[in-house]
Formats: C-alpha cells, structure tokens, sequence
C-alpha cells in the first residue's frame, strides 16, 4: 500500500529524518513511536505530501508522491496534532464544509456526514460551535473530518495527546474501527497507547527507524537477545553471590535490587540468549547453604525496550 525508501529530510544541516525505509500493509495500525524529536511528524508530513522529501522515494498504491501527488492526496486522510478546525462555525455546518471541499456529491455527503456522527458519537454536538466544546470533543471532530471522504489511508498525528483516559478510550476505538479494512499510521510517544491501538510498531529515535514489528515481535527478539533472571536469597551476601554468578557463562551484570526485608538478598542478573541460565544459577547455589526465595525470568516489556533503543548514547 505505502513503500517508502531512502526517506530523508534536512532542516538547514539538520537532519530530522535519516534513510528510512518502510512498508505498510493494506489493513494494518501502524504507529510510529518514539520520543519528542525523534522526527515522526516529519515523516508524516512527507507521507501527505505537505512537506517534500529532500532525497527518497514515496510510492501509495501505484502513484508516485512526485509525480501524482493530488492522486495521492485523494487518497489519505489526515488529523496534525492540532486539529485545524474552524471555531466560530458549528460542528455540522464545518463537516458540510469540508465535504463540499472535498467533493461529495449533495447526497452522499448528507450520507457521509450522518455515518461519521455516529462513528464519532458526534450527534449530541452537531449544532454546537466548535469553539465551545472540549478538546476531546475537537479532535472527534477532527477525526471525522480526516474521515468525511471515506479515505483509504488515515494518517494521525499523536492523536490523543492531552486528553483524558475516557477521552483516549474513544478515539482508540474510532482508529480501531477504520482499521479493520483500511491503513492508518499514527504517531504517539505514549507507550501503552501504541501497544493497545497498534498492529505494528516503528521505532523511530534521532530520524533512524531503530525497531519495526509487533509489541510480541520485539519483546521475543529483545529476550531473545538478553535475559534478566530475579534471585532473592537468604543467608547470601552480594559480595560472595556477585562473585559466584559472574563465574557462569554468559552473565553480563548483575545488580542488586532494593528488598523490603533486610535479611533478603535480591539480584538481577543480565545474561545472553542462552536459554539454561536459570538452571546454571540453581545449581550454584545448590553448592551453598544459601536459601533460594525467588528464581524468575524477567520479561522486557515495550516500556523497557523502548528506553533501550531511544536513550542517550
């Protein structure tokens, strides 16, 4: 559907997006995450063909953004983070607007713009103005005006920043709604909002796309790589059982983990891949007179994975 390559843009000698390449699937909830910076709005804005590339290619459907860029508009339908709504006209008469803009015929407009009331629960509001009502209550608006054109492609730009839980909830359910037949791309740096809307994720952090897959994907590959093991022992100290873990192949660190009760000996213990590590540590301390409380793999969550790739340095 979406084939980008060798995507980049520059700011003066300021390069906000580097060499990317992606491909998006018809049917699929992309987001594009990562931190304040990382270059997401950029990328979106080159996908709607409001901001040029300075060197790539971006190829929608069997139209290229260079040379077929109103056909490609015709296609998309896009939310900025600030919703660009009119504030003084009232919420049916600015969706009438839009979809005169955009070329419905006068009944399938009426069609459209009642279907996108009740996706967008919009009804209770249509003869308010927009000005007056509350900025979860814009960016549904917001939305169905990305929507009145029935797009096949809805590009959105963090579009649930500074709304509440409920607020979050909605517009989830509205992006989930469009994506079961069509494309969208969203971006968000907010971890659990990307995990419960998203099919995929792309991590994108100083322009460079670092991790792209699925929250499972990349919590298998990410284990896959490394293991964290959680021992709590008593008898033990940190400096015997420091010594003793570090001789076992693989280990790469070990920490100690604050524990509510003094007499308890707390560890994380980082390793490669190998899958025998848990079994490696319980006959080390079979060897002791240690008491073994706690012996548990360590999942790395988005969250974890996320800070992994976008820290500094």
């Amino acid at each position: 559907m979406i084939h980008v390559e060798n995507l980049t843009r520059y700011y003066g000698d300021f390069c906000a997006v580097d060499n990317i390449d992606l491909d998006v699937r018809k049917g699929e909830i992309t987001g594009l995450l990562g931190p304040n910076g990382a270059g997401k709005t950029t990328t979106l804005r080159m996908l709607t063909g409001y901001l040029a590339p300075t060197s790539g290619t971006i190829s929608i459907k069997d139209y290229s953004i260079d040379d077929d860029l109103l056909e490609i508009k015709k296609l998309i339908g896009y939310l900025p983070e600030s919703a660009p709504l009119y504030h003084n006209m009232l919420v049916y008469d600015y969706l009438d607007y839009i979809a005169d803009i955009r070329g419905l015929s006068k009944g399938r407009k009426e069609e459209r713009i009642q279907e996108l009331a009740d996706l967008c629960d919009l009804r209770a509001i249509m003869h308010r103005p927009i000005g007056e009502l509350s900025k979860g209550l814009r960016q549904r608006v917001g939305l169905a005006h990305a929507m009145i054109e029935d797009p096949e492609i809805l590009i959105l730009d963090e579009p649930t920043s500074g709304l509440d839980p409920n607020q979050i909830a909605e517009i989830r359910d509205i992006i989930r709604h469009f994506g079961r037949e069509k494309t969208v791309i969203l971006s968000t740096h907010i971890l659990s909002e990307a995990e419960a809307t998203c099919d995929r994720i792309v991590i994108i952090d100083k322009g460079r796309i670092v991790a792209d897959g699925s929250t499972e994907a990349l919590e298998q590959e990410s284990t896959a790589q490394e293991k964290i093991i959680t021992v709590a022992l008593l008898k033990a100290d940190f400096a015997s059982a420091s010594m003793r873990f570090r001789l076992l192949p693989g280990v790469t660190g070990i920490e100690l983990v604050e524990s509510a009760d003094p007499e308890v000996l707390k560890l994380k213990i980082s390793a490669d891949g190998r899958d025998n590590l848990r079994e490696m540590i319980y006959s080390c301390i079979k060897e002791t007179d240690w008491v073994l409380l706690e012996l548990a793999k360590e999942t790395k969550s988005l969250e974890n994975i996320f800070r992994e790739l976008t820290k500094e340095g």
